[in-house]
């Protein structure tokens, strides 16, 4: 019997065409033919702008508001650590799954197709339904968390009559899928809009609470043991604060559409972009607030339950920035929706596409994007108007399964698919499983302690 074709796979935006600079397979090379240079290095274009404030969005949801009482509970040592040690494993780890991405010899293969491609049928099923339990979840969530803060915000800060949850959660919601809808494009434009608040929002932050800063007993040097185990409780934190590879599929996709044969090193040069305004503006924004609540007002705002912001105004006695912290937490929750909505919705469509069998005929691409649509908007809506507690839990079970598909699966596929053999041998990929291991404990250790 003759091998089936390999199943297409679905596009963020089916309608995107490939782009003028898309390149196409060389004739081959004669002897007297010399070898291709390296694409040259060009100015951004939009494109790669778009995706970089869009993994950023991606990976600054409203957990950004706790992000400084949890990663600050150690400290300045440790924090300091843990700032050095993050960007690396941001970057390595991100573009390591880009190139998994990337090694397909078929342009527009997914990541639920490449790893079926690459680890056989059965493994490749298995991966595809734990990336879509990893990520459909944290979808919910964000359904749910846009619904209580704008409800907050609406009630508590404008003082305006409760609206109905089940009219406000659809209303926000289906405004959010609308943008997923329309295509590709027009979320890069809508994230491109929603995150340069967000930057300017963090920047402010920062710098208006400088003149508050002080390091008190901060500053204190913890022993060895209380440094390693400090590090070892944050590392997970920040590796979930600074998670954006729920994207990275489908931005690898665009990068093949935009650059062709040149995608892995077009990926890297936005990853590089993406983790540094990561690394400058989130943690510029983690350590003013740390050095302006000191120890005893992290732990305050901890037992009180609060978000960083809402804390800040009630102890310096300034309602803008109570105000200020619904609003960055809207923006932030939508940026990051819709990254993660990618990821979903293409776990989604390889599970679907993975359970048909053969003499089926496989969906059309538009037709499976609307029923999945569909699905999520009705799946969260629901989720929105019950509240239910338990998402809290299953999100916190998914960490594991997160960490092991972004930090291990890229480096056994370097050692196992020979497309990315070149990448083999590089002190990177030691330094990326290390990392994984010690992140992937450090989450294990949290939910059993």
């Amino acid at each position: 019997m003759s091998r089936s074709p390999a199943p297409r796979t679905i596009s963020a935006d089916a309608e995107t065409t490939l782009s003028p600079t898309t390149t196409t397979p060389a004739p081959p090379h004669t002897a007297a033919t010399p070898t291709p240079a390296p694409a040259p290095r060009r100015r951004p274009s939009a494109v790669d702008t778009g995706w970089t404030l869009g993994l950023f969005g991606t990976a600054i949801g409203a957990g950004i508001l706790f992000l400084p009482i949890n990663a600050g509970a150690g400290g300045l040592w440790p924090l300091l650590v843990v700032t050095v040690l993050i960007g690396p494993m941001t970057y390595l780890s991100h573009r390591a799954l880009a190139r998994f991405v990337c090694a397909s010899p078929k342009q527009g293969e997914d990541i639920t197709v490449v790893a079926r491609d690459h680890f056989g049928q059965g493994a490749g099923r298995v991966i595809t339904v734990l990336y879509f339990l990893a990520i459909y979840p944290i979808v919910l969530i964000y359904g749910v968390g846009l619904t209580n803060t704008v409800d907050s915000l609406w009630v508590n800060q404008l003082g305006l009559p409760p609206v109905p949850r089940v009219l406000l959660s659809g209303v926000l919601i289906a405004a959010m899928m609308l943008v997923m809808v329309a295509g590709q494009r027009l979320m890069l434009a809508v994230t491109r809009w929603l995150v340069y608040p967000l930057i300017l929002a963090l920047l402010g932050v920062t710098v208006y609470l400088v003149p508050t800063w002080q390091l008190g007993d901060l500053a204190a040097v913890p022993s060895a043991d209380e440094l390693a185990l400090s590090v070892w409780l944050i590392i997970p934190v920040m590796v979930f604060a600074f998670n954006h590879s729920p994207a990275i599929s489908q931005f690898s996709l665009a990068m093949q559409r935009e650059h062709g044969a040149h995608a892995p090193e077009a990926a890297s040069r936005v990853l590089r972009r993406t983790t540094v305004l990561l690394v400058v503006f989130t943690m510029a924004f983690v350590w003013s607030c740390v050095l302006s609540l000191g120890t005893t007002g992290l732990e305050e705002a901890r037992e009180a339950n609060l978000p960083v912001l809402s804390h800040l105004a009630n102890v310096q006695g300034n309602p803008w920035i109570g105000y200020l912290g619904p609003a960055v937490a809207i923006v932030a929750i939508v940026s990051s929706f819709f990254g993660h909505y990618l990821g979903a919705s293409e776990g989604a469509a390889g599970i679907v596409r993975s359970l048909l069998p053969a003499r089926v005929p496989q969906p059309r691409d538009r037709t499976l994007r609307r029923a999945i649509a569909v699905f999520v908007f009705l799946t969260t809506w629901a989720a929105a108007v019950l509240n239910p507690s338990i998402l809290g839990l299953i999100e916190s079970l998914a960490g594991p399964v997160i960490a092991v598909i972004l930090y291990l699966m890229p480096m056994y596929a370097v050692r196992r698919i020979p497309a990315l053999a070149p990448y083999r041998g590089q002190l990177s990929n030691v330094f990326v499983t290390v990392a994984g291991i010690v992140a992937i404990s450090g989450i294990l250790f949290t939910l059993v302690r």
